[in-house]
């Protein structure tokens, strides 16, 4: 009975997995839901531009400027989103996974979700695969179409959640963001600066700063 299946262990793991989907389905919400850093008042922007003094490398001339769309002063590494209508701090993308943007706030909690859905996705194609008894018949691909089709899209999903997953952590090492990746040559504060990565203070302190 389930009191025999308790205590030689198995329903462990299908607990565990539970677990795991309530913390994905969680974090997505709440990753999703949060303010990613929206540039709300001229008080928060100053408070930005205090904290970017720290970096002497970039240039002292490059100045705040007023943002043509909502009529804050953005902060040294923020940009406005078309699709949120507002300006966010340490802007990386605008995700249409989550219908929000990635930014200062919720980026940490950003790359916890990837991970959580990255481990979901893991542990459902094994379950997925270790359902698969192939045979060279009609029959048989009839029977087991669905379990096939689940397995080949979750393969499909777990590749780019880990090239996901993979490309931000990397960008987190460099300190540096998708949008900063991607447009450098547009962005003011880095087209004007000495080194190619003025915010890149090495790999531990990177990362040191983004989750701690």
């Amino acid at each position: 009975g389930l009191q025999k299946q308790v205590e030689r262990g198995e329903l462990l793991q299908p607990v565990i997995f539970i677990v795991l989907v309530l913390c994905s389905v969680l974090l997505y919400f709440k990753v999703s839901l949060m303010d990613p850093g929206f540039v709300k008042s001229e008080e928060d922007a100053a408070k930005s531009e205090e904290q970017s003094v720290v970096i002497p490398q970039v240039s002292s001339n490059i100045k705040m400027r007023r943002c043509g769309y909502c009529m804050v002063k953005q902060p040294m590494r923020a940009k406005h989103c078309q699709l949120c209508q507002h300006c966010v701090r340490r802007y990386d993308h605008h995700c249409p996974w989550i219908e929000n943007c990635v930014g200062e706030k919720n980026h940490p909690l950003f790359i916890v979700y990837l991970s959580v859905q990255l481990a979901v996705l893991l542990w459902g194609g094994h379950i997925a695969w270790s359902g698969l008894y192939f045979k060279q018949s009609w029959d048989w691909l009839l029977h087991n179409g669905f379990l096939l089709l689940s397995f080949f899209l979750i393969v499909v999903f777990t590749i780019v959640v880990l090239l996901l997953l993979i490309s931000h952590l990397y960008l987190i090492s460099c300190n540096t963001t998708t949008w900063e990746f991607m447009s450098y040559h547009r962005i003011s504060y880095l087209r004007h600066s000495e080194l190619e990565n003025p915010f890149d203070q090495g790999v531990i302190l990177n990362l040191w700063r983004f989750f701690c």
